[in-house]
């Protein structure tokens, strides 16, 4: 039970990372109001860093900042290393 209550959570704040990324993207060509880096970041910290880091690099967003391009990465790796000690992956 408690595997599957973890994937759904990691699921779907995955997908919500990586549609913010993505809406972001749209948001930045268009020239419109944009999501706060924090709410970015903030949503790869709880879970939600490998959605962060297919959407900066599928949608080419967030590529060129460096607390980016090595936070994000940092956090998924964070994450792995949690989940083994839980004994989760």
């Amino acid at each position: 039970m408690t595997l599957k209550i973890f994937l759904t959570y990691y699921v779907a704040v995955n997908t919500i990372t990586f549609i913010t990324f993505c809406t972001d993207k749209k948001r930045a060509i268009k020239k419109q109001w944009r999501i706060p880096e924090k709410t970015l970041l903030g949503l790869s910290l709880i879970g939600g860093a490998a959605g962060g880091l297919i959407g900066m690099y599928g949608c080419h967003h967030k590529t060129r900042k460096w607390y980016f391009s090595l936070g994000i990465p940092a956090m998924l790796a964070l994450h792995c290393i949690v989940l083994r000690y839980l004994k989760l992956l």
